[in-house]
């Protein structure tokens, strides 16, 4: 018994011991703890340290530990790089060696690359799938003859400045493509010193595609070059290139100050971003060093654009501005039709106006349209591809003329004998620059004439097509002979006062005719003569809506438009 109460004393002096001493046992407890906290968190470090440099440097592609029910699972984090593909475009070979050594560079970083020759690559294809691959987009192109890209980038420029300057393309098409640009030229020919290239980077950026650094230009010309030779210019764009690349591998961005306008970044920073709401832009580059003088300024760019005037892109918000100029230009024009010199009328301008007409197509429209790809004719006639002829010609479908009366697109030719109008829609395309007009003042041309170069241009415009990847052989034949002609390209081809004998002259050429015509001509539509399709559009369905859509110069449209109708039923 005596023994049993001394083992319980002794066990209840222990407790009271452990108890009274709590608080040490707890902070060396805790020490504990803490000790074993940290020793986990220096070996998390080193292992991944480890692991990250032997990995690809698009560091973004890691490995995350997530608990799923109880289950550790793998998920991958973005990949910010997938792989880069190099475009060139070359004559002589130098933009093609430029570009394998660029892409040897690229492989040294554990990137995957591919080297694709524009002449070899489908743009209307391929090029908008780079919006959401991930890939970088670098562009080597050469400059030729008269500022004219080399032959094996031909087409790709061609369908690149169409889509940039076509009304029925998005602005965003290329929104999410990330790209730069290396041009090739000689300082020598000072009118077209790199013009391909800056033409390709510009046209990407109004299809909203985002430069990852800005626009750099090879000299040929040993004297003028920054760097000594166009290899060296090379050489030094391409330390930067990498370094960009292995910056956007890690997923590093930097942004702009926000003060761009119109594609050129003015911030002072080294690498930036476009990316302003207002402008739904998003485009990236790094500004040049001071030695890499080489790289074109945005104030050069400004400056080009400015002096471009008509070349660049009119946003919907500039039109009033557009407009006010072109009526202050107008009236200087008329008062110095009207001014001898002494300040006083002449007393012949009325008489001289009555007698002689003048052209319907202005110097400075004239410059638009073609600039837009038009073929214009004469003094106010035009023809252009339609996108359809373009789509049929590669194998594929056609526009729904192509459905309903088995017309084959790539055999129509898109033309129009009157760029004039007399409504000024809201949703017109061509942001009210072409004539418009009640009737027609202008000078005529002959049916015979207009109708030999609508086919001459179409058939020229076809023949650009030829060994452009995807073109089928056969279709390209065919599409040499045209076999159906649209009259609804623009404006408003009734008119014309010669439209019966046009319309005729198509039907002797075995081509078949398909008019458009605005529903404000109704003694001209009684007129006609058979053509093989007549349209009239319906663009609105009161006389309140027809007034505020298609805005018509006729104080009598809506009477004009019900008997449009009339008419359209009596044919």
């Amino acid at each position: 018994l005596d023994v049993s109460m001394d083992m319980w004393t002794f066990f209840y002096i222990c407790l009271a011991s452990v108890w009274l001493h709590r608080f040490y046992i707890y902070s060396a407890v805790a020490f504990g703890i803490s000790i074993w906290i940290v020793f986990q968190f220096t070996a998390t470090r080193t292992k991944k340290k480890s692991e990250k440099s032997t990995v690809n440097p698009a560091a973004s592609v890691g490995i995350e530990d997530t608990l799923v029910n109880g289950y550790a699972t793998l998920q991958a984090k973005e990949v910010s790089v997938a792989g880069v593909k190099i475009f060139y475009g070359s004559q002589t070979g130098t933009a093609k060696r430029f570009a394998k050594g660029l892409a040897e560079a690229v492989i040294s970083l554990n990137l995957p690359v591919e080297v694709i020759s524009m002449g070899d690559y489908d743009p209307d294809d391929c090029l908008a799938e780079e919006t959401s691959s991930r890939n970088i987009c670098v562009f080597l192109v050469a400059t030729y003859t008269d500022g004219q890209p080399t032959e094996s980038a031909a087409w790709f420029c061609k369908w690149l400045e169409e889509t940039a300057n076509d009304f029925r393309v998005g602005k965003t098409y290329l929104k999410g493509l990330r790209y730069a640009v290396f041009g090739l030229g000689n300082s020598v020919y000072v009118d077209h010193y790199n013009t391909v290239g800056r033409n390709i980077d510009r046209w990407l950026w109004m299809l909203s595609a985002s430069r990852i650094m800005t626009r750099a230009e090879g000299d040929c010309n040993v004297a003028q070059s920054k760097h000594g030779s166009i290899e060296a210019d090379f050489e030094a764009w391409k330390a930067k290139f990498l370094g960009r690349l292995q910056a956007l591998c890690r997923g590093e961005k930097k942004p702009c100050s926000g003060k761009c306008k119109k594609g050129k970044c003015k911030s002072p920073g080294k690498q930036r971003k476009e990316g302003s709401d207002h402008e739904h832009r998003a485009s990236e580059y790094e500004n040049a060093e001071a030695e890499d003088f080489f790289e074109t300024s945005s104030e050069e760019e400004a400056d080009a654009e400015e002096a471009g005037g008509t070349n660049s892109v009119v946003d919907v918000e500039d039109l009033g501005n557009i407009m006010s100029h072109m009526k202050k230009a107008k009236r200087e024009r008329e008062l110095e039709e009207g001014d001898t010199g002494t300040g006083l009328p002449h007393e012949n301008a009325g008489r001289k106006e009555e007698g002689e007409k003048r052209e319907m197509i202005t110097p400075a429209l004239r410059e638009a349209l073609t600039k837009q790809g038009y073929k214009l004719i004469g003094s106010h006639s035009g023809v252009k591809l339609c996108r359809w002829t373009k789509s049929m010609l590669r194998g594929r479908g056609g526009c729904y003329k192509h459905t309903f009366y088995g017309i084959e697109s790539h055999r129509c030719m898109e033309a129009t004998p009157s760029l004039a109008c007399a409504n000024k829609c809201v949703f017109c395309w061509r942001h009210h620059t072409n004539p418009v007009g009640t009737e027609w003042r202008w000078k005529m041309d002959q049916p015979e004439m207009i109708l030999q170069e609508a086919i001459e241009n179409h058939q020229n415009m076809i023949k650009q097509f030829k060994g452009v990847s995807g073109v089928k052989a056969d279709r390209f034949e065919e599409a040499m002979t045209a076999k159906h002609c649209a009259l609804s390209l623009v404006g408003e081809p009734i008119m014309y006062p010669e439209i019966n004998r046009f319309v005729q002259l198509l039907h002797q050429h075995s081509i078949s005719s398909f008019l458009v015509t605005n529903a404000q001509f109704p003694e001209e539509i009684r007129n006609l003569g058979p053509v093989t399709q007549l349209y009239v559009s319906v663009d609105a369905s009161t006389r309140e809506s027809l007034k505020r859509i298609d805005r018509p110069l006729f104080k009598d449209f809506w009477q004009r438009f019900l008997e449009s109708l009339k008419a359209l039923s009596e044919k």
